[in-house]
């Protein structure tokens, strides 16, 4: 396991010790952008937190969540973090402001900003380089591998 997915695992680890909220964010629609609704379409039912499937309007969510009043939201997404297609990592605001875009519109740093304004949990992006996000595609190979590799972390984390 090379350091940032031990990095992610860590950090993982310690987000799911208390309440957690995962929300998944894409449209099942195009491709790779489906990461998000398919990570909690697999968790949902199989691990102890909330799991949200935000589709492409995450701000409908927004009050749900901070009524929840959890300790930590993981948004789900794929996001252009100019890696090979299928890596992923667990980020912060502030890196998300560096990295790049995700496929919609509404940025996800405003998103996590109108959280944080309702809440005091720690918020972070659990993002992977999508391979394609045409409409109309499927779920390309690398990103459903990231996906396996992915869930099974989380739930590998969840019963540790």
């Amino acid at each position: 396991m090379d350091d940032k997915k031990k990095r992610v695992k860590n950090t993982l680890q310690e987000l799911f010790k208390k309440k957690t909220i995962i929300v998944g964010i894409g449209n099942t629609l195009k491709g790779d952008d489906a990461f998000g609704p398919l990570l909690v379409e697999r968790l949902n039912g199989k691990i102890d937190a909330m799991c949200i499937d935000a589709g492409t309007a995450p701000e409908n969510y927004a009050g749900k969540i901070t009524k929840e009043n959890p300790d930590s939201v993981i948004l789900a997404d794929a996001a252009h973090l100019e890696l090979e297609a299928g890596e992923y990592d667990l980020l912060k605001k502030d890196d998300l402001v560096r990295c790049g875009f995700t496929t919609h519109d509404l940025s996800p740093v405003m998103f996590i900003e109108f959280l944080e304004a309702g809440c005091s949990c720690r918020i972070y992006m659990l993002a992977v380089q999508p391979e394609k996000v045409d409409f109309g595609q499927k779920v390309s190979q690398k990103v459903n591998n990231a996906l396996n590799e992915i869930t099974n972390l989380i739930m590998e984390v969840q019963n540790a």
